[in-house]
């Protein structure tokens, strides 16, 4: 059994205090974004006890053990303890600590596949409550719809925001940005407007009120991120921005719009039609 799990960008990201648990509450559009992994479950012919796990395209990060894929698994056998032994195929085509989600839309997609594949009969609001115990956006890929996000990015309210009309260009520099080393270094500032309200109004406003909060300590460590974003202005985006914590930074082009051009070859490019 094979499945999609795509990506998502966050349009503007807000911090709105720090927790006593250690985790900051913030606020967020999550939105879906059609460019995809690939990730396959095979239950093993062989009595092994450990699964398997391969992956090809880009490299996958760290132990195996600790990839989230396998993590889902555990997770799962342990209220499901009939679960077989597996194999798992990852073709990984998002890049990795670049505010992206792939990561948490690979392990909630997994997540599915064993639900489906071996007839769990877990309901949704199971399903999120799974996808909570590995990471604060992987219930967000549960649902897979426009959400506006807040506490730990944890809590989710279905949000009406459509941009299939235009074009999202994803530019990311090859730079993985430490999430927590992003919300230490990053100054807490009030917000002036929900992001909520702010994305109700027009995409032409959005450059002057939809922010994330993670840009200057971003820009200020790594300056060819923020020459990206500019870029893309110059280039015609209506509203560009980092996703999460970066390094991707994406652009919304109108559909007349010829897609973006850098000089640096190094950069990973794609443009969502």
């Amino acid at each position: 059994m094979i499945s999609f799990p795509n990506c998502k960008i966050n349009l503007g990201l807000q911090i709105t205090g720090k927790r006593h648990d250690g985790y900051h509450d913030l606020e967020t559009i999550f939105y879906p974004v059609p460019f995809k992994d690939a990730l396959e479950l095979i239950p093993s012919k062989n009595n092994k006890s450990e699964i398997e796990f391969t992956s090809t395209g880009l490299a996958v990060d760290g132990k195996w053990e600790d990839n989230l894929c396998i993590k889902a698994y555990h997770l799962l056998k342990t209220d499901f303890s009939h679960l077989p032994t597996i194999n798992i195929h990852l073709h990984k085509a998002i890049p990795m600590g670049a505010g992206l989600g792939g990561g948490s839309a690979d392990a909630a997609f997994m997540l599915q596949l064993l639900n489906n594949k071996f007839k769990l009969n877990l309901s949704v609001k199971q399903l999120l409550n799974y996808a909570l115990q590995l990471g604060s956006d992987c219930r967000f890929f549960i649902i897979n719809k426009p959400c506006y996000a807040s506490g730990r990015g944890e809590v989710l309210e279905e949000i009406t925001v459509d941009l299939s009309t235009y074009n999202i260009v994803l530019v990311n520099p090859n730079i993985h940005i430490n999430t927590g080393w992003a919300f230490s270094n990053t100054t807490l500032v009030p917000p002036k407007k929900s992001i909520k309200d702010i994305i109700q109004q027009p995409i032409e406003t959005w450059k002057q009120e939809l922010q994330n909060d993670f840009e200057p300590t971003v820009f200020k460590v790594y300056p060819q991120i923020q020459k990206i974003k500019e870029t893309l202005y110059n280039q015609g985006a209506m509203y560009a921005a980092i996703s999460g914590s970066g390094s991707t930074i994406f652009g919304i082009f109108g559909k007349e719009k010829d897609p973006p051009s850098f000089i640096n070859k190094n950069y990973f490019i794609k443009t969502i039609n």
